[in-house]
């Protein structure tokens, strides 16, 4: 009703023109508190006009804006007939839906057939200038009552709601041509019989098939097909599993064969990994729009059951391939969400997927969902399912229009979509389609839908199926015969049979042929790296000086930078005369490095571009001039790959998503998230579980993204300490029990056979060396690394450029270098760490004197766990006692992954004792103290010699 308030004061001056009859005076506005009648326009001078005299003036001026903003309430948009779809069964008092309702707008019957001059803001006229009130009325309810609700009003933008308001008020703009009813019968003919088949050969099987909701094939072909005419070239999908098979197949067009051989028990796996069912599968196919008769590419990304969570993926894969194909505008890359309602609705990042949907780093510049409204979740009702009225509601935080229809009209739902993708193509913004439909099964095959909704299914169950609806309906007004209709069901369940007997002939299933994201020419024609080799990760010395040189300085004139910026870029340069580097340094030359040789990089996440603490400053803000920045990268080279690095919105499972879809377009950038603390990255373990640990193994996904994740028991609290390297350590797929062999290429293979890589480095060097090594590698992985904070400034924690320069490489171990491994014959004790706890003990054992009794060995590659290097080591102290010493409660950081390891590694004949803070329930204290008496107390046992003697392992 706001918006009604508004509108007055929207139109300005012309809003006090009045409806006049012809050859009658204008009416008189009878005020319902109190005073005696008086002209309209003399009431409003008043100042003191009640909300039913602006209710009235809105009507007055623009009789049909009630019926817009309120008339997708008495919409027809339920198939069955019982639901109302905005969970309401009222019905607005100021919709005019009876004669008695003239009333509320001081009208009698008889005013209905007078004639009103039409404003110019609608356009139910067409050419007329004036209707009678009754036909007004009629056209409204036709455009705005009937099978589409429009929800629109509340976007604004004035030139968007006329647009919207000239597509459905138009008369005569659903009128559909004979070939293009044909077409839609055709579609909907595909769709039905797909999931006939599929249940009259496997009735047994789980497939999420879409019937009672048919129609949706038809839509998103639609979708398709105006876009392509809008000159879209590639699009990407991302939907649940519902109809999942009948998309790959009738929208996608994966071959038949493929999809029926999937219902097969007996097929062979042919790839690595586990696979996936049939219904969480993608798809990547290159096509002729039949339509259009221009290429069109298609990709629908592979999705767990956790129904939005491929949202930001999506979203991130269509970012990307816009980016490299220079498509700032979103006309040549686009992408559609499909939805179901309860989870639209009820899951979270849908909402931070909006979110991303105008900030520029992250914006696709319009994306088209479509919402398959079941009225239901699984055996919830909406009512328990939402506490907005519509499924759709989370839409209207973007301004985005949402069009709700009956799925049951077949020509409505085309019409809805077709106007979708020109909005999309018009104003670069998100829009949504609301197919109101039902689901003839339970949430599977094989369930019982009658034992929570019987209602519901008693209905559903006498519901005539759509495309006996529309095929009737074209058959009665000539479209089609009934033969014609007859042929196109027996053409298509020909094509499932033929389909259907090859697919028998198939003995080996190969999930590679399901790949949503191939990357041509990285991999050889079977699908394999091209070499099982990586080369030096080191640059020439005079690459690390330039890049230092432009770290340290302001490419632009006239720029004005912060006081204490300064200091940081003259200690850059002071570094780099110096040749070292800290983390930072490291880091801008690993990426600068990359940059030169064409690798684009991106880095995203929460206060990135400064750096959480204050370290990083890859954008540079003048100071007198608001919104002036710099990116010292981006000058580095005149033909340099382009470097993004943006902050994003305070999201976590959105955001990561997104960089996991963006890293999925191609195996040529780098590509790094990075969390504000370590433990934020908890927020998206979907994410995490889901798509980066198992991606591989489920859907044959190579992945390149690297997750920096700031870690380090400080004394900062519960929430700021651990990035829980633990938990990605249990998921890590080396077998802990599996003595390797070591060949040649072991370093290169084992990476290549793991799920990830989890790393912990103790120098600016490894990190450089391992950011480049995820690029220089012949294959793609997922990098995580637990990054620094204290270490960023640590004096101790700094680098040689003789660390890397050509011929260097990163160290997966640095084995102590200092007087314990100049004489390892007196060494008593070798300590293994990873990480910042290493400077801990290098001090505490300089101060109690036993830098010759002590080694001290760093892991830098935890995982896959270096068997080999490990074994150097311990065979080079023989006898000494071995110690694994971390920082982390002994129940979290890396032990329990280490252990077993170590046992394999030692033939189980020595003992690894451990050393660290005490099992716990959270990461890390809150009280400083604390954490100084359980730091003291670990450091103490580490160097205490005789800690262990007679204790048993």
């Amino acid at each position: 009703m706001s918006q009604l308030r508004l509108l007055p004061s929207r139109l300005g001056t012309q809003a006090s023109r009045l409806l006049a009859p012809h050859g009658v005076q204008r009416f008189s506005w009878c005020s319902r508190s109190s005073g005696p009648p008086a002209p309209f326009a003399s009431s409003r001078a008043g100042g003191g006009s009640s909300y039913m005299e602006e209710m009235y003036f809105a009507w007055l001026e623009n009789p049909q804006s009630v019926h817009k903003i309120r008339g997708h309430h008495v919409a027809q948009l339920d198939p069955l007939g019982i639901l109302d779809a905005d969970l309401d069964s009222f019905v607005p008092s100021d919709l005019i839906t009876t004669v008695d309702k003239l009333a509320f707008y001081d009208l009698q019957e008889a005013d209905l057939d007078k004639e009103f001059q039409l404003p110019t803001t609608t356009f139910i006229g067409g050419s007329e200038n004036t209707l009678s009130l009754r036909e007004i009325i009629r056209r409204l309810e036709s455009t705005y009552c009937q099978h589409i609700g429009l929800e629109f009003m509340f976007i604004n933008d004035v030139e968007q709601c006329q647009w919207i308001r000239q597509k459905f008020e138009s008369p005569g703009v659903m009128q559909f041509s004979s070939e293009e009813k044909r077409t839609l019968l055709a579609r909907l003919v595909r769709s039905m019989r797909f999931e006939d088949f599929l249940a009259r050969k496997w009735s047994s099987e789980k497939r999420f098939g879409l019937e009672g909701c048919e129609v949706m094939i038809p839509a998103l072909k639609t979708i398709i097909d105006k876009s392509s005419e809008m000159g879209i070239e590639n699009v990407i999908l991302g939907m649940p599993h519902r109809g999942r098979l009948n998309v790959l197949a009738n929208v996608i067009r994966k071959d038949l064969e493929q999809i029926f051989c999937q219902f097969d028990p007996k097929l062979e796996a042919a790839d690595e990994g586990s696979g996936d069912v049939k219904y969480h599968l993608g798809m990547y196919h290159e096509r002729i729009n039949r339509v259009t008769n221009r290429n069109i590419t298609l990709s629908l990304v592979a999705n767990p059951s956790h129904l939005e969570a491929v949202d930001p993926v999506v979203q991130g894969k269509t970012k990307a391939e816009q980016f490299y194909r220079g498509d700032a505008q979103g006309k040549k890359v686009m992408s559609i969400l499909v939805h179901g309602d309860a989870a639209f609705a009820g899951q979270g990042v849908v909402y931070e997927t909006f979110h991303l949907s105008d900030l520029p780093s992250y914006t696709t510049n319009g994306t088209v969902h479509v919402v398959v409204n079941n009225q239901i979740g699984f055996t919830t009702d909406p009512r328990m399912a939402r506490s907005s009225p519509y499924p759709t509601d989370v839409a209207r935080v973007v301004n985005a229009p949402i069009f709700h229809v009956n799925a049951d009209d077949p020509e409505a739902v085309i019409y809805v979509c077709s106007v979708a993708a020109e909005w999309r193509n018009t104003f670069n913004k998100d829009v949504v389609v609301d197919l109101v439909c039902y689901r003839r099964r339970g949430h599977n095959e094989m369930d019982e839908p009658m034992f929570t909704q019987p209602l519901m299914y008693k209905q559903i169950h006498r519901q005539v199926p759509v495309l006996k609806k529309y095929a009737d309906k074209l058959i009665a007004e000539g479209t089609v015969t009934l033969q014609e209709f007859e042929e196109e069901i027996a053409k298509y369940d020909r094509i499932c049979e033929e389909a259907y007997g090859k697919s028998k002939d198939k003995k080996i299933l190969h999930i590679k042929h399901w790949l949503d994201s191939p990357w041509p020419g990285f991999f050889n024609m079977d699908g394999e790296p091209k070499s099982m080799t990586c080369p030096a990760t080191g640059v020439p010395e005079d690459t690390l000086t330039h890049i230092g040189e432009v770290a340290s300085s302001v490419p632009l004139e006239d720029f004005k930078i912060h006081v204490g910026l300064s200091r940081i870029l003259r200690g850059r340069a002071d570094m780099t005369r110096k040749r070292t580097v800290d983390w930072a340094l490291a880091e801008y030359m690993a990426f600068g490095s990359l940059l030169k040789e064409g690798i684009h990089v991106r880095l995203s996440g929460q206060d990135v571009e400064r750096g959480t603490f204050s370290h990083r400053h890859h954008v540079l803000h003048d100071q007198d001039i608001d919104r002036r920045t710099c990116v010292p990268m981006n000058h580095l080279w005149p033909d340099q790959a382009p470097y993004t690095v943006c902050n994003s919105s305070l999201s976590e499972y959105g955001v990561l998503g997104f960089e996991l879809g963006y890293a999925m377009a191609s195996p040529n950038a780098l590509v790094l998230w990075e969390a504000q603390f370590g433990d934020f990255h908890n927020t998206a373990q979907c994410i995490i579980d889901q798509f980066i640990s198992t991606g591989q193994a489920k859907w044959v996904r190579h992945n390149g993204i690297v997750l920096l994740l700031p870690h380090g028991m400080e004394g900062m609290g519960p929430e700021h300490s651990s990035a829980r390297p633990e938990r990605f350590l249990q998921m890590s797929n080396d077998d802990s029990d599996a003595y390797p062999a070591f060949t040649q290429d072991f370093e290169v293979r084992q990476l290549y056979d793991c799920n990830w890589i989890v790393v912990n480095c103790s120098t600016p060097a490894s990190y450089f060396h391992v950011l480049r090594r995820q690029i220089l590698l012949p294959f793609r992985k997922p990098l995580i690394i637990f990054t620094p904070k204290s270490l960023l400034r640590h004096p101790e924690a700094k680098s040689s450029f003789d660390q890397m320069v050509s011929g260097t490489s990163f160290q997966r171990v640095i084995p102590e270098d200092g007087a314990a491994a100049r004489a390892p014959g007196q060494v008593r004790r070798l300590i293994f760490c990873t990480g910042k706890v290493f400077y801990d003990l290098v001090k505490e054992r300089s101060s109690q004197g036993l830098d010759e009794l002590v080694a001290i060995t760093r892991l830098e590659q935890i995982s896959p766990f270096p068997f080999d290097l490990i074994q150097r080591e311990a065979e080079k102290y023989p006898g000494v006692q071995l110690v694994w010493c971390q920082e982390e409660h002994k129940n979290m950081g890396y032990y329990d992954y280490i252990s077993p390891r170590f046992r394999t590694v030692l033939g189980r004949a020595r003992p690894v004792w451990y050393v660290g803070r005490d099992p716990a329930a959270a990461p890390a204290t809150g009280n400083r103290n604390t954490h100084l008496v359980s730091l003291k107390k670990f450091l103490d046992t580490a160097f205490n010699l005789q800690a262990f003697e007679g204790k048993t392992f």
